[in-house]
């Protein structure tokens, strides 16, 4: 799938951004993963057009500010059964269901255009290992819990806790995604959980802040859910 038919130097300038962006990560995707990255960037292009499903609108600005950002919290992923609260377009669940494709990945959001866009993704690529759910976070009741919920501009993390610990199992970690370090929000959310790291994340080509913030569920919240 072409990202731009009658451009094909820009199509190769996105895949050799793309090829060192994940080598930067220490990533090695294979040349199907490659494609399908660059598959999924070309139906997000199309579909943004008329579902306004990101501000990002340059295709090499979506590789560094989604893709690469996506793949940039590769080393903390924990689990074999993920899921992506508040998806949108599948971000950073697309990305790492491509990449990881033993893992298991929810995509969860509660607007029908993302995932309806998310639903054609999921058949043109295929992505065997993405299951899509249209629902409020706070209403979906999985058949079971996850290893670990992922967030990427999730509220704060007294929402995200709030709101998706019930998806949680209990040796699991909650993965959100975060800007500059949020240490006010670690504060709010000190007594509720135990704070496993909060990891700098350098996206290649991307001059700005980025952190990963890892975290379990308190032994009290474990025995006491609510």
């Amino acid at each position: 799938m072409r990202l731009t038919a009658n451009l094909p130097d820009l199509d190769t300038a996105l895949a050799t951004l793309l090829y060192r962006g994940t080598a930067a990560l220490e990533l090695t995707p294979t040349s199907g993963q490659q494609t399908q990255l660059l598959a999924y960037l070309a139906l997000l292009c199309k579909w943004n057009q008329a579902y306004n499903l990101t501000a990002v609108r340059d295709p090499a600005a979506m590789v560094t500010r989604h893709l690469l950002d996506s793949l940039a919290v590769a080393p903390w992923l924990r689990g074999s059964y993920c899921i992506d609260v508040g998806t949108g377009a599948g971000l950073p669940g697309v990305p790492l269901a491509i990449m990881f494709p033993e893992r298991e990945f929810h995509l969860l959001d509660s607007n029908g255009k993302k995932t309806r866009f998310l639903f054609q993704v999921q058949t043109a690529l295929p992505l065997p290992n993405i299951t899509i759910h249209h629902a409020r976070v706070e209403d979906f009741r999985p058949q079971r819990r996850f290893d670990a919920v992922l967030s990427r501009a999730f509220a704060s993390l007294a929402d995200m806790i709030a709101g998706t610990r019930h998806l949680l199992r209990p040796e699991g970690v909650f993965l959100a995604m975060k800007g500059a370090r949020p240490d006010h929000e670690l504060e709010a959310v000190a007594e509720q959980c135990r704070v496993r790291g909060v990891h700098p994340l350098a996206v290649p080509g991307l001059d700005e802040q980025r952190h990963l913030v890892e975290l379990s569920l308190a032994a009290t919240d474990i025995l006491n859910p609510h």
